[in-house]
């Protein structure tokens, strides 16, 4: 079974950065894609970045030029560097995990609190 743990979220001002990280055990990590997904209070979830296996990257628009999703295969972690954090960033930061083959598998972390405020 995969498990993802995500670390790395806080309190910080506007301006400054975060880095949130995701820990993936139970399977191959190098075959999924990874992907940053936030949802904020009264909101719907959205992606916010993914990264396949094969090392293609996705934004949303939102945070183009201010976030960098990297992975690691050899530690199976997922990163997300966010920099330029602004108030409407604050959300709740889940880790996820995709494998699209015969059956599609998606697996989800617990979500670790960003919250941009003075």
């Amino acid at each position: 079974q995969v498990q993802l743990v995500e670390s790395g979220g806080g309190l910080v001002q506007p301006g400054g950065s975060l880095r949130l990280s995701c820990a993936h055990s139970g399977s191959i990590f190098s075959i999924y894609t990874m992907n940053w997904y936030r949802q904020a209070p009264g909101k719907q979830r959205e992606l916010v970045a993914g990264i396949t296996s094969g090392g293609s990257i996705t934004y949303a628009d939102s945070v183009k030029g201010r976030f960098t999703i990297t992975r690691d295969n050899a530690k199976n972690t997922v990163d997300l560097q966010m920099n330029t954090l602004k108030p409407e960033d604050t959300a709740v930061y889940y880790c996820n995990a995709e494998y699209r083959g015969i059956v599609i598998r998606s697996y989800w972390g617990q979500g670790t609190q960003v919250t941009v405020s003075s």
